[in-house]
């Protein structure tokens, strides 16, 4: 699975790493691919275009408007073959191919950076998605067939794909596919679909609460609404159930947890374990454990540490890497294997967890734990910002302290509150977490899946100092 948006050299690299001789690709890719094929293991590629899923009048219009403007390969390219000729080629052939298969069988390639920040192909299994599904038989108690869930994530995700897509429809739900998401329009789109279950990442829950274009909104067929991907900070988390219960729906927002090693599943804040601010408790079958960084050594109860899963949803491994597999797959003492997140959480007496940020955006500031997360959390409680991020710059002394990019809310547009934001910091935080630096900003960069991309803050951040260090 690939992200359509990928660059040319990103995608050359997935396919000749996950050894790809069948490629099944929309015709908006068209050029980018031929301009790579040939340097792959690729032998044909079918390209699909939008209009091939369209009633015949959308279909036109979309040719109209839109699809004349996308290059398409020549008729006799053998390297590629239009979706429908290869769809009416295959009408009447009725040769099988037997297909042993078990648990362990690798099932799909995704792609994450590691814990290098290098593209891997993460290889999930026939008994990862299987588990899953288990699993979510066993707490989405309320879901019945028939039921909806609005599928506005990605499929090239592990929460989209797993989660949001191949679950649903394993337990008898209608899943609705969301080809292009519009933010502003995000109340309409929930008025015309009626969900029943809603997943999304927090800039997207954000989106929402800012959507006005639908005054009587009913939400009130909504049984789930789960976050994923991302923290929820506790004053987004208020003011999207504000918003829920405002428009008729009962239930508040979940946070849930996981990566694409894992399937992106494997602890859901639900029911009595859906305490503010946590990630609630393991799947049925999953199993947490807190260990003090890059070790095995297991933490007591609301000390911060490295957060372990092992269980049936955690992948086999990184494809082609051992290397990096065994520095997130490692064998502990009780003779489990236990994937290493590289995330920071702790969990409290009653066994709920609870998740901090990840280890490397931990900054050590004259020898104190800094956590960016939590920073974020206070300044976006201040009435002037909409949303913070906040990375580590170095200091000559300190080693490094904490650098706060904020987005304001409208009306504080063009007013100074840098000295009231900052005020506001030191009040509320420990002498070494107040941001040493502000920087505002219209918006903040994102991930390819809606994240805030703090990575991308950091390498701004580490060109500027090299810029300075030049000049």
């Amino acid at each position: 699975m690939i992200h359509p948006l990928s660059g040319e050299a990103e995608i050359k690299n997935y396919l000749i790493n996950n050894h790809t001789k069948l490629l099944v690709m929309m015709d908006i890719c068209y050029e980018k691919i031929n301009n790579i094929i040939d340097e792959t293991n690729v032998e044909k590629a079918i390209v699909v275009s939008a209009k091939d899923s369209m009633p015949l009048a959308l279909s036109l219009g979309y040719q109209i408007t839109q699809g004349y403007k996308v290059s398409k390969p020549k008729r006799d390219d053998e390297r590629y073959i239009a979706w429908k000729r290869f769809y009416r080629q295959g009408i009447g052939v009725n040769d099988t191919i037997p297909v042993k298969g078990h648990k362990d069988t690798p099932a799909v390639l995704l792609h994450s950076g590691g814990t290098t920040g290098n593209p891997k192909g993460i290889v999930l299994s026939n008994g990862n998605f299987a588990a899953l599904v288990e699993q979510a038989k066993i707490i989405f108690t309320k879901v019945k067939p028939g039921d909806s869930v609005l599928t506005i994530l990605p499929l090239f995700h592990g929460f989209g794909l797993g989660v949001c897509t191949h679950t649903p429809l394993c337990v008898g739900a209608k899943v609705i596919l969301v080809p292009q998401f519009k933010a502003q329009k995000f109340d309409k789109l929930l008025a015309k679909t009626n969900p029943n279950l809603i997943f999304g990442v927090p800039t997207l829950f954000e989106a929402l609460t800012n959507c006005h274009n639908v005054p009587n909104l009913n939400l009130a067929n909504v049984q789930y609404v789960i976050s994923g991907g991302d923290c929820l900070s506790p004053n987004l988390n208020q003011k999207i159930n504000d918003y829920l219960h405002k428009h008729g729906c009962n239930v508040n927002i979940s946070q849930g947890y996981g990566m694409t090693e894992s399937l992106a599943a494997t602890a859901l804040a639900f029911d009595a374990a859906n305490k503010e601010g946590s990630i609630g408790i393991p799947f049925p079958g999953n199993y947490f454990k807190i260990v003090k960084p890059n070790t095995h050594q297991e933490l007591k109860p609301y000390e911060d540490g490295e957060i372990c899963v092992t269980g049936p949803t955690v992948m086999l491994g990184y494809l082609d890497n051992e290397v990096e597999t065994n520095e997130v797959l490692q064998i502990h003492d009780d003779g489990y294997v236990w994937l290493h997140t590289g995330d920071i959480g702790y969990m409290d007496e009653d066994g709920v967890f609870f998740y901090k940020q990840r280890l490397k955006r931990m900054i050590i500031s004259s020898g104190y734990n800094v956590y960016p997360s939590y920073i974020e959390n206070i300044i976006e409680q201040h009435p002037a910002v909409l949303s913070c991020t906040v990375i580590g710059i170095p200091h000559p002394y300190k080693v490094e302290v904490p650098k706060a990019f904020i987005v304001l809310k409208n009306d504080y547009l063009g007013l100074n509150v840098k000295n009231s934001i900052k005020k506001f910091c030191q009040k509320h935080l420990s002498q070494h977490s107040v941001p040493k630096e502000f920087e505002f900003r219209k918006s903040l960069p994102k991930t390819l899946i809606g994240k805030v991309d703090f990575k991308k803050l950091m390498d701004e951040e580490a060109k500027k100092r090299e810029h300075k260090q030049n000049d």
